[in-house]
């Protein structure tokens, strides 16, 4: 395990100096002194954007790269003691077929492995997006589970948007009518590859929450839009969800991936943790390892992951 570990803490999302951010960078080397002094409760591996295609690299973005990525990153998980492994969506770039040349490889770890479902999921021909859930072994778009005293929770942040419904259908155009309100009001978030929880999907997550915190769970949450800090990669209705975050007390993390370059703030005690996307750059990966303390989650970053230590607040 690395030696050097990062907590940046931010006290608002917006207004945040570049200066102070540097002066925060040094603030996490307690947790260093912490981790030698007691064990985890457990750890779990995540990733994100592994987005593969058989297509000619685009920018920094190199398609045919990820399967060998994938390949090392899951070799590395199964090599240690983790409870589960979360992929947090975009798992290919377009084609339906692609899903056959990075499953097997993510299917080949030796614990319970979980999927969370991106933008570029759904931008498979409009004839295969009904299948997508049961070639990833899903049952619901959105669920949880639970392991070691801790709620996690899975959302689809693709609920409500123009990608992830058939056009013409109830939910497409109420994507179509949020996303023009958005764009008038000059959202930096107003983007077609964004979308948002639904109503339905938001009474579930507060109910979920809720029962986490009934049976003294902590919980984290996983999706593949960001919310904070503000970005143009947001989900639609970030604010409501930072807002939800913010009085379930249970909630010690929001966890995602969609911004490649990754990124991450703490806001009113809950840390949102950007990962950064494997499908980037031809030669270097993406990943990492989160160890569960009693007061803190330590992130172990391989590749381009930076290492931190997130204190948990205290209810």
């Amino acid at each position: 395990m690395r030696a050097s570990h990062i907590h940046i803490s931010r006290r608002k999302f917006l207004g945040l100096s570049a200066g102070s951010v540097a002066a925060a960078c040094f603030s996490g080397k307690a947790g260093a002194q912490d981790d030698a002094l007691s064990e985890p409760l457990f750890a779990f591996g995540a990733l994100t954007d592994i987005q593969h295609c058989d297509c000619d690299a685009a920018g920094s973005r190199y398609y045919r790269a990820s399967p060998a990525k994938a390949e090392a990153c899951v070799k590395d998980f199964n090599s240690q003691d983790l409870a589960f492994v979360i992929q947090l969506g975009d798992f290919i770039d377009r084609d339906f077929a692609s899903f056959a040349n990075v499953l097997p490889i993510y299917n080949k770890l030796a614990v319970p492995h979980y999927h969370v479902l991106g933008n570029h999921d759904f931008a498979v021909e409009p004839d295969k997006k009904a299948a997508m859930l049961s070639k990833l072994g899903l049952a619901k778009r959105y669920y949880d589970f639970t392991h070691g005293g801790w709620r996690f929770v899975v959302l689809d942040g693709n609920d409500v948007s123009v990608y992830g419904r058939p056009e013409g259908s109830p939910q497409y155009m109420a994507a179509q009518a949020t996303f023009g309100k958005l764009k008038k009001a000059g959202a930096r978030n107003a983007q077609t590859w964004n979308g948002a929880v639904g109503k339905t999907q938001l009474a579930w997550l507060e109910a979920t929450l809720a029962d986490a915190s009934r049976e003294g769970q902590r919980a984290i949450v996983f999706c593949h839009l960001p919310v904070c800090p503000e970005n143009e990669h947001n989900l639609w209705n970030d604010f409501e969800i930072m807002d939800l975050m913010a009085a379930n007390e249970c909630v010690a993390a929001y966890i995602n991936g969609h911004n490649h370059a990754g990124n991450y703030a703490e806001k009113d005690g809950v840390h949102y943790l950007t990962l950064h996307g494997m499908v980037e750059t031809p030669d270097t990966t993406a990943y990492a390892v989160v160890e569960v303390y009693r007061d803190h989650l330590r992130v172990i970053g391989h590749g381009r992951e930076p290492d931190r230590v997130l204190r948990l607040r205290q209810g």
